[in-house]
């Protein structure tokens, strides 16, 4: 797993390094849209979207293969609304959920096809007849990676009780559909560097309705991503 969720001192600061969390509102708006009372949230991280189920009222089971990051979500006010579990979804407990969810990186985070798969066949499994499964994935035609440069990224971000810390996004290979970047993270107050590299999968539409159909799911539609229109495929899919 990448260091920036794995690494104690990265999952600290992710919150403060990435503090916009609109992306998420939309997925939000779904849960009301479907009436959702318990939600999985696969690849949960540092628990921000939880969180904000929780607070909702909202029945939650985080899931993340990331200890540190888990660690952070436990210890948020409200932590112990959710029901926090270490490991990915094919380790988790059978569920009956309205929602499950993967939001931001997490779908293209799963690279391996056999994780991937078994990543959509545990989301199936958890899902009460008539549940969805909502995830987002850049469309590759967009060349995001084109972006990925210390130029454009660089910041410098003070983060409450750490200090300054600076940080920094290369690419560092694009081989098919697997794009690898390391983010660089400088901390003012002892001089460390930490490093973190990270690989995605840019699926095409087609590829993903096919591993969807496959794993017994039905489309139910493709959205676009209201806070990046034109970029992201939004996929919902819905066991029968």
């Amino acid at each position: 797993m990448d260091a920036c969720f794995a690494e104690p001192r990265l999952a600290a600061i992710y919150d403060a390094l990435d503090p916009d969390r609109t992306d998420l509102d939309a997925y939000l708006g779904m849960a009301r849209e479907f009436g959702a009372r318990r939600v999985l949230d696969i690849g949960c991280g540092t628990g921000v979207f939880a969180l904000l189920l929780a607070g909702r009222g909202v029945e939650v089971v985080g899931v993340d293969p990331a200890r540190a990051s888990v660690d952070v979500a436990r210890g948020k006010p409200g932590g112990e609304r959710v029901r926090w579990c270490d490991g990915d979804a094919t380790t988790l407990p059978p569920l009956r959920v309205d929602l499950a969810t993967m939001t931001a990186n997490v779908a293209q985070g799963i690279v391996h096809p056999v994780a991937w798969h078994g990543t959509l066949r545990a989301a199936h499994a958890a899902l009460r007849p008539g549940g969805r499964l909502v995830f987002e994935t850049r469309d590759p035609a967009g060349r995001a990676w084109e972006r990925w440069n210390r130029a454009d990224s660089e910041t410098v971000t003070e983060v409450p009780g750490v200090g300054a810390v600076r940080s920094w996004v290369e690419l560092t290979e694009v081989r098919g559909p697997l794009v690898t970047f390391r983010w660089t993270y400088e901390f003012a107050s002892d001089g460390a560097v930490l490093t973190s590299d990270s690989t995605l999968r840019f699926r095409e539409r087609d590829e993903v309705e096919g591993e969807l159909a496959a794993t017994g799911f039905v489309l139910d539609g493709v959205r676009d991503a209201p806070d990046r229109p034109g970029r992201e495929f939004v996929f919902v899919a819905r066991r029968p």
